[in-house]
């Protein structure tokens, strides 16, 4: 009980400082990835810092199964180093035992993990979508600022409105755009104007109301004007972009049960992978943890962390083939290549010597 308890505190404390350093490199980085987005235009910097907040679940179901990879390694490194496995080994602690120590916090961290891929996330992820979707934050090529012109694609995009109500109805709008390859101008004067989602293909249009087109190349008299009473302006957004990936993100884990969608299932198999990703992780780390004082307790450390890089490679491919149309036996298959390849690494001394003694014997 004592070797438990004095294992799983040292490998918990690992994992707390490994994980405070992995959320401040990701929340890092994402976060000067997103301001660039916001920096041209594609995201108001105002609610910049509130999605991000709503995205930490996100990021955690990430950090936690690496951050507690490298605490076992971090962990049984120095207990090799200072010769404590040694006396382990001594006292009868078997690879098997280790194992299982190490599983408990294991099994605990991938049942978080497994709250926040299948709950917390998504619900984070919704909570940053309905911040992304309100007009006064939206991204792309209708971004709209009240009392004041709004230039974006380099000049060749104008717009104006009024004034946004409460219901993120945009009032006495005005666009102008220039047509690409061409000498020609849109002008278009509206009433009102609301973003909306198709729910059948959630990509965004702006939906202009009670107004007029004109059509036609600056100096010439020739123009082209057209009354509408409604009228749609799909709204292009990038595939990597904060609010594309946000929107697949924000999707109820029970919404991706039911869906036949290919995206949607990769989705689904995906958040339930990720927990499982733990205790496999876990065994390898133990299997890759031996060294000595000679090596020192970082001399495994990087061939572990390839080796983990590679099962999450693997993971994320089998899901880019899930999106195209494949089943899940991708994802199942990593999962069990690793398992497998877990197990071989913490027995592999005794493999050895089995095969070895098998040898001699027929010699």
């Amino acid at each position: 009980m004592r070797i438990f308890l004095y294992l799983t505190r040292d490998v918990v404390t690992h994992t707390l400082a490994v994980a405070f350093v992995l959320f401040l490199v990701v929340f890092s980085g994402r976060f000067i990835k997103y301001l660039a987005e916001a920096a041209v235009g594609s995201l108001s910097a105002d609610v910049l810092l509130p999605v991000m907040l709503f995205k930490l679940p996100s990021f955690f179901e990430l950090i936690l199964p690496l951050a507690l990879f490298i605490a076992v390694l971090l962990s049984l490194g120095r207990m090799y180093a200072e010769s404590e496995m040694v006396v382990l080994k001594a006292c009868g602690v078997s690879p098997s035992r280790l194992a299982v120590f190490l599983l408990v916090p294991g099994l605990v961290i991938m049942c978080l993990v497994a709250s926040l891929t299948l709950y917390l996330g998504p619900e984070g992820s919704a909570r940053a979508q309905r911040l992304l979707d309100n007009p006064r934050n939206a991204e792309g090529l209708q971004l709209m600022a009240a009392g004041r012109f709004k230039s974006q694609r380099g000049g060749e995009l104008v717009t104006y409105t009024e004034r946004i109500d409460k219901a993120g109805v945009m009032h006495n709008v005005f666009v102008v755009e220039e047509q690409s390859g061409t000498e020609a101008t849109q002008v278009t004067l509206a009433q009102e104007a609301e973003i909306i989602t198709d729910s059948a293909t959630n990509r965004r249009y702006l939906e202009l109301r009670g107004g007029t087109r004109y059509s036609g190349v600056p100096g010439e008299s020739a123009y082209e004007a057209v009354a509408f009473k409604r009228l749609g302006e799909l709204i292009p957004e990038e595939r990597d972009s904060l609010r594309a990936s946000t929107r697949i993100d924000a999707t109820p884990t029970a919404e991706l049960l039911s869906s036949d969608n290919p995206r949607k299932r990769a989705t689904l198999w995906w958040r339930i992978s990720l927990p499982f990703l733990v205790p496999i992780s876990v065994v390898i780390a133990l299997a890759l943890s031996k060294t000595d004082a000679r090596r020192g307790r970082y001399a495994r450390l990087g061939p572990a962390l390839a080796l983990f890089l590679t099962y999450f490679l693997a993971l994320t491919q089998a899901r880019s083939l899930m999106e195209s149309g494949s089943g899940a036996g991708g994802m199942l298959a990593t999962h069990l290549m690793f398992s497998l390849v877990a197990l071989v690494l913490l027995y592999w001394e005794s493999i050895s010597q089995s095969l070895s003694g098998r040898s001699n014997g027929s010699l």
